[in-house]
């Protein structure tokens, strides 16, 4: 197991951008930012107490894991029908992580560091896919993920994803990412280079370099260091 380092006034200066952002979408629209059902509900009290908590968290941890991918159908941004296994069974190379729209700490510096990702990949931006899985899937239907994309400038290698809720909820699990609550989600990354290779688990914040860096060296034949030719 491994630890890194990512600064918190970046975090929190990316925090303090979106979360301003989503704060007033979300008056304007008199939006409803719980989430009902037994799976996943808030019950009350300061719903970003456990966020700020974390927020203060330095570095990530990086595992490597198998997982079984669950056969379920979810919905991307511009509301087509997606196999999420036949998706991860493509041999591009795939970073993975979960969000919500309304989220106004954890999310928006996952996804800051998933569009700094794309920038500097440059021209291997296309071949890398990016993939981000609401966990708010009652409120973020495509169109909300489209405007969330479009914030973020997502490139057309990254592709956000919603559905049926118990759908949701089955992938959680099966990333061991399932906390109960939107409002108890961690920040994680999940990175796998081959079809049948391990993921790389990075729970924390990883910045964009890190990630960059994490690909590279996934990439690179045993023996030789990333970037090398």
């Amino acid at each position: 197991m491994l630890s890194r380092g990512f600064g918190l006034a970046y975090r929190m200066a990316v925090v303090t951008v979106a979360g301003s952002l989503v704060a007033a979408t979300s008056v304007a629209s008199g939006e409803d930012r719980t989430m009902g059902g037994d799976h996943m509900h808030h019950q009350g009290g300061d719903e970003h107490a456990h966020h700020a908590q974390v927020m203060k968290q330095q570095g990530y941890t990086r595992t490597e894991h198998r997982y079984q991918v669950p056969d379920v159908i979810l919905t991307n941004q511009d509301g087509q029908a997606v196999s999420l296994r036949e998706t991860l069974a493509e041999p591009k190379p795939v970073l993975l992580n979960f969000i919500f729209t309304t989220c106004t700490t954890i999310c928006p510096v996952l996804s800051a560091s998933f569009a700094q990702t794309q920038r500097a990949l440059g021209d291997e931006a296309k071949d890398v896919r990016m993939i981000s899985i609401s966990i708010d899937p009652q409120h973020d239907t495509p169109a909300k993920l489209r405007e969330y994309a479009q914030r973020f400038h997502a490139g057309p290698a990254w592709q956000f994803l919603t559905g049926d809720l118990n759908d949701v909820v089955t992938v959680l699990k099966a990333f061991d990412a399932y906390r109960g609550d939107k409002m108890n989600h961690i920040p994680l990354t999940m990175l796998r280079v081959q079809p049948d290779g391990p993921w790389v688990r990075m729970e924390g914040f990883a910045s964009a370099g890190e990630l960059v860096e994490e690909y590279r060296s996934q990439r690179a034949p045993a023996g030789e260091a990333p970037g090398s030719s």
